[in-house]
């Protein structure tokens, strides 16, 4: 079994340049995966890992904004009504479910919610609803894959976590193998 390294200092910056924002268009996403070493189709079966987990209001506010005066076209108004009232008030930490019809199952719900509208973050609802060049269809294409095929979703899904844990360590050879992922081991 091949084990990846953790980095024995975190790096905030370097993060904060390097991962992906729920508000990035699909086509940065896919460069910052790039960089890496990850493709299109690692973008899009990754972001299937929020058929579960919470977001915070101010994750996804930006899908509401658009909402008070005219419709969001890439959200089903019937879930903006839903959101606009639990982050009435301008309280940015109320939260709700990444996957709002199976919200602690993993499956491949998530890709139904992006066909029907119901994607809650910009970069999820971007996956098929954004009009970028040939980005964009490829993730659409995906998309509906993974929609129509379960088996397809978890095998591409557990594939994509592999490479994602092989990615190196960026100009370090120095690491470790964390016993508690959140803390550096003891010395």
């Amino acid at each position: 079994m091949e084990y990846s390294l953790d980095g024995l200092k975190a790096n905030q910056s370097g993060a904060d340049n390097s991962l992906p924002s729920p508000f990035e268009p699909i086509s940065s996403i896919v460069k910052k995966f790039a960089d890496v070493g990850l493709d299109t189709k690692d973008v899009v079966v990754l972001s299937g890992a929020h058929t579960i987990g919470r977001a915070r209001c101010v994750l996804f506010s930006d899908r509401l904004a658009s909402t008070k005066s005219s419709a969001n076209p890439t959200l089903d108004a019937t879930m903006a009504a839903n959101l606009q009232k639990l982050c009435t008030g301008g309280d940015g930490n109320q939260t709700t479910a990444l996957d709002v019809s199976s919200a602690d199952v993993f499956d491949k719900q998530y890709y139904h919610n992006l066909l029907s509208k119901k994607g809650l973050l910009t970069s999820d609802q971007g996956l098929f609803s954004a009009d970028e060049d040939v980005v964009a269809s490829t993730t659409k294409a995906l998309v509906q894959t993974y929609r129509d095929d379960g088996e397809q979703f978890f095998s591409d899904f557990g594939a994509s976590m592999v490479k994602m844990g092989s990615i190196p360590l960026p100009g370090a050879s120095a690491g470790e193998i964390r016993c508690n992922c959140r803390v550096p081991n003891p010395k």
